[in-house]
């Protein structure tokens, strides 16, 4: 059985992973002209953590650990307003949590595959033909290649979903924000955030600095905004946005690149009503972007791939296999779709009430019984989509 996936993130790395394991021909895709080092900080918990167990990859992981201690809440003066200490978080999923860069997890699973499955950067996918038998598809290289199965594992805007379910537009649901980040060098800035994640916030605003354990410093930018639509300079945007918050804004905004070194995208949830076509698949954000107001689309695209690779074991077609997958996973993906739409007011507080409520919230973690409470709200939506939930510690 040969396939295709287009779209070396981390959904396509890990359902390579499975798909090479169980003796498919597999053949890897990317746009980018190399493996990808942007992104955010991430917390990896639920299916991402026991898909990560069942490949034996919790020591790669553990290794790109974050060296955070903990989360302060900072208003524009610098005053403390709140935060919490980054062991009381992990008792919360009793320890099964990571947080690292999420171009370090794309890193760590590009070295499982090794040499073992090919990828072709600098390329996509121009055009497809789907039959009963097989499915032809041209790639931009100008070569093409008959497979039995498609799978677009290449983001919220992906390209095979445009090809085969149409224009992204009336897929796409913005939730009202913008969201930027960016690695930098500051020496003194790094040791003044030391190890801890710094977040400042105003209304409609919050900026994050936190230090990466390659000495150097990496900012996390959420705003809101009306407009869905992306600026035509990114950086002259951000400039004018988060002016006024204080001096640590205003030095992490003076690295601010220009240019490919700028991750700046608008907060946004796919709903699609089917994730296949024929030979056709979706995986990933390319079918159930949750949006980081919802947080754990790494997880989710860790545990979608594992059933998606899970069903083609178990099936002998692969309509019956993508029917599965899709029951399986949609449920999960719905979920998280909706806490995150219900959680963005708190995550990017409107008002500075609500930025004191939910720094308060968060110290309160530190009191008797409140780990429990925090332990409901929190872990309570965190589900894993393995069937059996093995541990092997």
């Amino acid at each position: 059985m040969k396939v295709i996936i287009c779209g070396a993130g981390i959904a396509g790395l890990a359902l390579a992973w499975w798909l090479d394991r169980d003796g498919w021909q597999v053949l890897l895709v990317e746009r980018a002209p190399g493996p990808r080092a942007e992104g955010y900080m991430i917390d990896f918990v639920g299916s991402g953590y026991d898909v990560a167990e069942l490949m034996g990859a919790l020591p790669n992981l553990r290794d790109i650990q974050t060296s955070i201690h903990e989360v302060r809440y900072l208003d524009p003066t610098g005053q403390d307003i709140g935060g919490f200490d980054y062991h009381q978080f992990a008792a919360i999923f009793e320890d099964r949590v990571f947080t690292f860069l999420r171009g370090d997890l794309e890193r760590v699973l590009h070295d499982l595959l090794a040499d073992r499955v090919p990828i072709r950067y600098a390329t996509t996918v121009d055009s497809i033909t789907d039959s009963a038998n097989h499915v032809a598809v041209t790639l931009s290289d100008g070569s093409t290649e008959q497979v039995d199965l498609l799978v677009g594992a290449d983001g919220i805007h992906s390209r095979i979903r445009d090809l085969a379910f149409g224009p992204e537009q009336p897929l796409l649901r913005p939730l009202g924000y913008h969201t930027a980040s960016y690695l930098f060098r500051d020496d003194q800035l790094r040791h003044r955030i030391g190890n801890r994640f710094l977040l400042v916030a105003v209304p409609d605003r919050q900026l994050g600095l936190y230090p990466t354990d390659n000495g150097q410093v990496a900012a996390w930018l959420v705003h809101r905004t009306d407009d869905p639509t992306l600026p035509a300079d990114p950086r002259a945007e951000l400039l004018d946005r988060y002016r006024g918050m204080g001096d640590l804004a205003d030095r992490a905004l003076a690295h601010c690149p220009a240019g490919p070194g700028l991750y700046y995208d608008q907060v946004a949830q796919i709903e699609l009503a089917g994730w296949r076509r024929g030979r056709v698949t979706l995986v990933g954000d390319a079918c159930q972007a949750v949006s980081l107001m919802a947080g754990q689309g790494a997880s989710l695209a860790m545990g979608g791939a594992y059933v998606l690779a899970d069903q083609l074991r178990r099936h002998g077609s692969t309509e019956a296999a993508t029917a599965g997958y899709e029951q399986l996973m949609r449920p999960f993906v719905t979920t998280k779709q909706r806490a995150g739409r219900r959680t963005a007011r708190w995550l990017v507080p409107s008002s500075t009430w609500r930025i004191h409520a939910r720094s308060a919230a968060f110290t309160a973690m530190r009191l008797p019984g409140m780990c429990w409470l925090a332990r409901a709200a929190l872990a309570g939506p965190v589900a894993s989509v393995v069937p059996a939930n093995p541990r092997r510690r």
